[in-house]
Order: C-alpha cells, then structure tokens, then sequence
C-alpha cells in the first residue's frame, strides 16, 4: 500500500523558516517502473511545494535505480521519503538489502553505468548511508534550497 503524507504549507511559498517541516513518503516497487515513478513523484511534491526540483530530481533518479537495481529483493519495495527543514531537503531511500552498502567507484571509461553514486556526491551538500533494521539500509543526500551566492562574473568585462 502507498502512503503520502504532506506538511501544511502555501504552494510557491519557497523555503520556510526553520521550524517549517514538509514530508512525503510512499513505498513503490523494486523495479525500473518504480524508480521512473519515484523520480516523476518527487518532481511533483517539490512543485507543489513551490521548491526547486531540478538537481533533486537527478539525485532522486540515482538512488531510486539504485535500490531498484542493486538493493532488490523479490516481492519487496523501497521506500522514498523526502523531508524539509527550513531549508535543506532530506531524500532518503530505503530498500532490503541492508548486505549491500553503497561505495562511489571509479567507472571504467567504456562502462555504460556505475556513475550514480558519482552523480549524487556532486549534486548533494551531503549523502550517506545509515543502517537500518535488518535486512534494510537508507541511502540518503541532503540539498540546500538556498541560492548559491556567485562571484561577479568578470566574463566580456573590458578590463580583464
């Protein structure tokens, strides 16, 4: 069964103050179908939080094949959970295989996968895994909804 929860907050209202917390949570099956699914629902909550969904839905996308992919069991699902607080976003997902841990590699140049833990470290502030219940672990990264701050870029300037 599928389980969505939502916190209580204004569409497009953008990043809330710290004690503002939004969850979502479903449970979809361990298959590419699944993984695709948990990609497009995530993009969907993010909107309808008014958040930005683009290097969120990247990382959502790794994970979820991930646990579709390496952390499948028959008959089991994972779950994808995200989290605001203030204004970090928490993905979390959660398959069975508590056996298999996750370890960024270095994908041979020819190798058409093998890149998505890659892929995660460079979009997230942060990422890791916890241990869960046996037989179950948690990947999770986390993002920062704050814009960047940016040097002045000097390109086409005169006096460079």
């Amino acid at each position: 069964m599928n389980q969505q929860t939502q916190g209580n907050a204004r569409p497009g209202s953008g990043p809330e103050p710290e004690h503002c917390i939004r969850h979502f949570t479903v449970l979809l099956s361990s298959t590419p179908r699944g993984a695709r699914l948990a990609r497009l629902l995530a993009v969907d909550t993010l909107r309808s939080w008014g958040l930005p969904h683009e290097r969120a839905s990247h990382v959502v996308a790794e994970l979820a094949a991930n646990a579709a992919t390496h952390g499948r069991l028959p008959g089991r699902s994972f779950r994808l959970t995200l989290y605001v607080v203030g204004t970090t976003l928490r993905i979390e997902v959660t398959d069975t295989r508590g056996d298999r841990m996750p370890a960024p590699q270095a994908p041979d140049a020819t190798a058409e996968s093998g890149r998505g833990l890659l892929l995660v470290e460079a979009l997230a502030d942060r990422w890791g895994v916890t241990e869960g219940r046996f037989p179950r672990k948690t990947v999770w990264a986390e993002l920062s909804l704050t814009a960047p701050e940016h040097a002045p870029s000097r390109s086409g300037a005169v006096d460079d």
